[in-house]
């Protein structure tokens, strides 16, 4: 097996988006494995490769280029047609195709699906993000009642939600990037999430969910909606809470008994343990033993490739402008 060199793309460095905070961690799992750098195409920075001048002066069979930024997959797809390459899927929903010699990893139980669905003779993986050790219940008191981030949220959640809850708890509202979520979350007894309308709108999907998971480690409880990936480790009524169901009346009465009620506990503990940096080590290792074994195999053998399924891409919008007609 050849172990080959991997490049991890990056449309620049500095990107405050959950994928891009995430596709880094991935970096730094693997550097602490293989050897592994990143590289930026859209921007060169200072001592940063840059794509047009990797490929241009390194040995193609010798690298693999890990690509991951939805809008550009199918621009770099093209440019690195003769290379190895990797796909990192996060959320899904970008209406590319991709070839069957590009292997696929997933974050999510949901993206694997899509894939296994949309790209059926691709090799397919899943690897989750990792929870790092700092989300972790400190066992402190707890002066926040209702925590809730206004990025991602729904208009229900902040126009509506937050104004009926605000005058009967201590609910915090941030609407600003936080580098430390982790001091805020213990600080916190009940987590709102509500995602399912910014992605609708986005024509894209939850690609993991990182918050709710986060939160869940400090201590939390959860009130979230299940939408894609979040329904991975999401079981309402067992380590969580639908938001949104019926009423805002009824919404407002379980929160405030949630909150009420709290307890500093770590009942979700073996869920979160399932993100932890030592399972994921192990995943990618494996995961990347036999992508090098593929492409070895590509590099000796490449005829009788399956034709790829055409297919026409799944549009969850539209689906729920048909539902809604008929009500």
């Amino acid at each position: 097996m050849t172990q080959r060199n991997l490049y991890f793309l990056f449309p620049e460095m500095n990107i405050n988006s959950g994928g891009h905070i995430a596709q880094l961690k991935f970096m730094a799992i693997a550097q602490s494995l293989f050897k592994a750098q990143p590289v930026t195409y859209k921007k060169k920075e200072k001592n940063i490769l840059f794509l047009n001048d990797v490929i241009k002066d390194i040995n193609a069979t010798n690298n693999i280029y890990i690509i991951h930024w939805g809008p550009h997959i199918q621009e770099l797809l093209t440019k690195l047609k003769n290379f190895n390459v990797v796909y990192f899927a996060h959320s899904t929903g970008y209406k590319f195709k991709i070839s069957s010699k590009v292997p696929i990893i997933t974050v999510s139980k949901h993206s694997q699906a899509y894939w296994g669905r949309y790209a059926p003779n691709n090799l397919i993986f899943y690897l989750p993000n990792e929870i790092s050790d700092k989300y972790h219940n400190q066992q402190q008191q707890r002066k926040i009642d209702v925590l809730v981030q206004k990025r991602k949220s729904s208009k229900y959640l902040i126009e509506e939600l937050v104004p009926a809850l605000n005058p009967h708890c201590n609910l915090t509202l941030i609407d600003y990037w936080v580098e430390d979520l982790a001091t805020i979350f213990n600080q916190t007894k009940v987590y709102l999430y509500d995602s399912t309308e910014y992605w609708v709108q986005a024509k894209a999907s939850e690609g993991f969910g990182l918050p709710p998971l986060e939160a869940m480690a400090c201590g939390c409880t959860i009130f979230s909606s299940i939408n894609d990936a979040l329904s991975d480790y999401l079981d309402p009524s067992f380590n969580c809470h639908k938001l949104r169901v019926y009423s805002k009346e009824y919404d407002v009465q379980r929160i405030l008994k949630a909150v009420e009620n709290w307890q500093n506990n770590s009942v979700n503990i073996n869920i979160v343990n399932n993100y932890r940096l030592s399972l994921i080590k192990e995943r990618i290792v494996r995961i990347f033993e036999e992508i090098n074994n593929f492409f070895d195999h590509q590099q000796s053998f490449s005829e009788n490739i399956p034709n790829i399924i055409k297919y026409k891409p799944f549009s969850l919008d539209k689906v729920i402008k048909k539902i809604s007609s008929f009500f």
